[in-house]
């Protein structure tokens, strides 16, 4: 897919053609031990499912439920620093709050999302690969469920966050509203002055309410279990690769129950029939 020494087009192009961010180029594996690297597969997915769990919690559970010798620092470094992860009740946030940065109310409570491009979410998850780790943000619109804009980096900054929107815009136009978590990337002045120079409604959700994003939570849930757990990248390039290829499927030919048996890009397109 990449080519080094491609005649006509540069590493750099060959990225940006195919939508890869600029931290992606320069990739290099997290420099992890093997052990550490281990610790966070499992721990990813068991957060998952209990997302209550602080990095507390998860070292109880891996040390008493699965054996391991290891001691509470080096969990709550994996678990926060690395895995930017914390725990909430009764779903999660992915990033976190940084208290000087402006928070958005939520919008959606009560809300009936009636037509495509009328919400969308936006989010950030922590991804295993054999040999380290990266980031998948992805913006879903609530409607449809369908993946509106995605993209793969080595660290959550919010430049990153901007960029992925930007494009997503560019694309499908701008939605009605945005919602996010409160992590420091989507709080940050780079990432909201582009949002409301847009004209979009930033909403954030509650504090300890991942369940106000409740859509992007599940998407990660699908993506992993069906694609990621099964087939563990061995490094950014596939990993890549296997995000591209899923979210074609994901977007063009999975159907969901929850859009009675209908495919999301069949539903987002009624967009151009409104427009």
């Amino acid at each position: 897919m990449i080519r080094k020494g491609h005649t006509e087009l540069s590493l750099k192009a060959q990225y940006n053609i195919l939508g890869v961010h600029r931290s992606g180029i320069y990739y290099q594996p997290k420099p992890e031990s093997e052990l550490n690297l281990e610790l966070m597969r499992l721990m990813d997915e068991h957060y998952l499912h209990h997302p209550h769990k602080g990095a507390p919690g998860m070292h109880t559970w891996l040390t008493r439920d699965k054996g391991y010798t290891v001691s509470k620092n080096r969990v709550e470094r994996l678990y926060y620093r690395c895995m930017g992860l914390q725990a909430v009740m009764p779903g999660r946030h992915t990033s976190r709050r940084h208290k000087a940065h402006k928070v958005y109310p939520y919008l959606l409570r009560n809300m009936e999302v009636t037509r495509p491009n009328q919400v969308w979410a936006m989010d950030i998850t922590y991804i295993p690969m054999k040999k380290g780790f990266m980031y998948l943000t992805a913006i879903i619109d609530l409607y449809s469920r369908y993946i509106v804009g995605w993209s793969i980096s080595n660290n959550m900054d919010a430049e990153w966050c901007k960029e992925v929107l930007q494009e997503a815009i560019g694309q499908y136009g701008c939605p009605e509203i945005l919602n996010t978590d409160q992590g420091s990337q989507f709080t940050s002045e780079v990432f909201t002055a582009t949002v409301k120079s847009s004209g979009i409604c930033l909403s954030m959700d509650g504090k300890g309410r991942a369940i106000d994003n409740v859509f992007i939570e599940r998407f990660w849930r699908t993506i992993k279990y069906e694609k990621i757990y099964l087939n563990p990248p061995q490094d950014g390039l596939d990993l890549y690769a296997q995000v591209a290829e899923y979210m074609d499927y994901y977007n063009h030919r999975r159907r969901h129950s929850s859009l009675d048996h209908s495919i999301p890009a069949e539903v987002y397109s009624l967009v151009e029939q409104v427009a």
